[in-house]
């Protein structure tokens, strides 16, 4: 189930990761982006490739309608009462899923969910399975082709 290569596969992963934590890092710190990743880069010698770029950058400039989805698919919850690590996974997930290839939304959400399971508490990851599969149903972006 993948990004057609397992080098590409962890490649990508790794990226997903790393733009997951950048994006924590600057939710948390309130600093620019540019800064977060200078310091990640300087003191924990990070490279950050492109694919990870486009992530932060993209969840950053579609932040408003992205939040905007995740708030019409929660089921008996308020926005601000998601964990910050579960926000900031479906954040990247749903930026994938709407902006980047609507075919691979079944990766984007097991990684989305994989990436839960091993940061946010138990139980999130379904919780994060369920948002993002109501926002590709929503979307019409199902995978399903």
């Amino acid at each position: 189930m993948g990004d057609n290569s397992k080098g590409t596969k962890t490649k990508r992963h790794e990226e997903r990761e790393l733009a997951f934590i950048l994006l924590f890092e600057q939710m948390v710190q309130k600093d620019d982006i540019e800064i977060i990743i200078e310091e990640a880069k300087d003191a924990r010698d990070v490279e950050v490739g492109e694919y990870t770029k486009t992530l932060v950058n993209g969840v950053l400039s579609n932040m408003e309608e992205i939040d905007k989805m995740i708030g019409e698919n929660l089921k008996g919850w308020k926005i601000n009462r998601i964990s910050k690590v579960s926000l900031v996974i479906m954040r990247v997930a749903i930026y994938e899923i709407v902006y980047v290839d609507s075919s691979l939304v079944k990766v984007f959400i097991n990684e989305a969910v994989e990436l839960t399971k091993k940061y946010a508490a138990d139980g999130d990851s379904s919780f994060v399975n369920g948002v993002l599969g109501s926002v590709a149903k929503k979307t019409g972006k199902s995978g399903d082709k």
